[in-house]
């Protein structure tokens, strides 16, 4: 039997940990009903626990980053698997909102941190050539983990009042086995840059100075943030949403909030990545564009789920906004590492997800006060504006300075 290529063995076993990583976070918006009324808090205070992770994860992402481009990723990916898995099997024990914030909002968020930059530098380095395709297929990953985790949790969550903590545990365990894999199987490969001659560093200051000196990464992070902010306040009160607007049980509505809206973005990351990496040698200006479709031609399935008069409806919306939304990460990290050079991916990576993050955390918070305060409609529909304004952004960045900051 032909022995499988490396750069297709790191792939599985960083597609696997991404599972993991995307799928236990949507543990918290699938089973949070049953999570507010064990601990008898309002949406807004538990709210603040999404919040509480996203902040962590968006305040640590840039050092993570750093770190990266400096030390081994093989050690970062591994410890940052390790940190959040033992987060997320801790919060099953939680018995306060202090002790969920601790577990899921801290632990969870620091070792989430800590995994993603340097898996998106190891994929960026292997798969050079194809590149919007294997992140495509690490798209595949976080659209599989979210809808399976969901929907055990959701299953899970239906079983009695303290369903909410099965969820944790299982998956939780498997993370922290599978950091036994990464251990033996993943290798360190040196930065290209750096491959065959003496390795010179990043620095942070040197890390933090070139993204935001580059029109074109700083108007593809603003982007970002606008998304983040959506998909935040989207995975933490649709379930929720539909829980209480359509009557379903918490199986159903776990499982129908994230499954149709995958599916679409399963198709739109497949056909945007298609296309881009087709594309790119001759039209440099490509991803921003596939991004800047996918961000607008969302804009009005967002607002329609949040008014949609039945579920049949709502689900359409769901995933006509999924395949805009995949199409515009099909070509997100192409897109940054087009005007970044190679030396600086993973810390430029970590920058962008910091300031995505920071800004996103806000989100499940004000999803859940509007939710209180005006209506779930308006608190849903209210993130199509924010796809919009990243639209907008792209387009600066395509019409004014990507021909001058390419450099792939």
């Amino acid at each position: 039997m032909k022995k499988i290529e490396y750069k297709y063995q790191a792939l599985i076993l960083l597609w696997i940990a991404f599972f993991l990583q995307q799928g236990t976070r949507q543990i918290f918006g699938a089973t949070l009903p049953l999570i507010q009324n064990s601990f008898g808090v309002t949406k807004t205070g538990i709210g603040v626990v999404a919040t509480v992770f996203t902040l962590v994860y968006g305040i640590c992402v840039p050092f993570a980053g750093v770190t990266a481009d400096i030390f081994k990723r093989k050690w970062m990916v591994t410890i940052g698997v390790a940190i959040f898995c033992g987060g997320i099997f801790c919060s099953g024990f939680a018995a306060t909102v202090g002790a969920l914030l601790a577990t899921y909002g801290i632990l969870n968020g620091l070792g989430q941190s800590f995994y993603y930059p340097s898996a998106t530098s190891l994929i960026g380095q292997l798969h050079k050539e194809s590149r919007a395709t294997a992140f495509a297929t690490m798209q595949y990953g976080l659209y599989a983990g979210i809808i399976g985790v969901s929907a055990i949790a959701g299953w899970c969550a239906d079983q009695g009042a303290n369903g909410w903590k099965l969820p944790f545990w299982i998956f939780g365990g498997v993370g922290l086995l599978w950091v036994l894999a990464l251990i033996f199987f993943l290798k360190d490969t040196p930065p290209a840059a750096t491959q065959g001659a003496v390795q010179k560093k990043a620095t942070a200051a040197e890390a933090f100075k070139v993204l935001f000196v580059n029109p074109s990464a700083i108007c593809i992070t603003l982007g970002l943030v606008m998304q983040i902010y959506v998909d935040v306040g989207f995975k933490t009160w649709m379930p929720t949403f539909l829980k209480e607007s359509f009557h379903c049980s918490m199986a159903q509505a776990a499982l129908h909030a994230v499954l149709w809206h995958y599916a679409g973005a399963f198709f739109g990351v497949t056909i945007g990545s298609r296309i881009a990496d087709k594309r790119v040698k001759t039209r440099h200006g490509v991803r921003l564009e596939t991004g800047i479709a996918g961000l607008f031609l969302a804009v009005p399935f967002i607002v329609y789920m949040g008014y949609a008069p039945t579920l049949t409806l709502c689900i359409l919306a769901m995933a006509g906004f999924g395949f805009f939304r995949g199409i515009y990460d099909s070509n997100l990290f192409a897109s940054l590492f087009d005007v970044i050079e190679p030396r600086y991916h993973a810390s430029a990576t970590g920058v962008m997800l910091a300031v995505a993050f920071v800004f996103g955390a806000a989100s499940s918070t004000v999803i859940g006060w509007m939710f209180e305060h005006f209506s779930k409609s308006v608190g849903i529909a209210s993130l199509g504006g924010f796809f919009l304004a990243g639209a907008a952004i792209l387009t600066v960045a395509r019409l004014f300075f990507i021909k001058r900051d390419y450099c792939a």
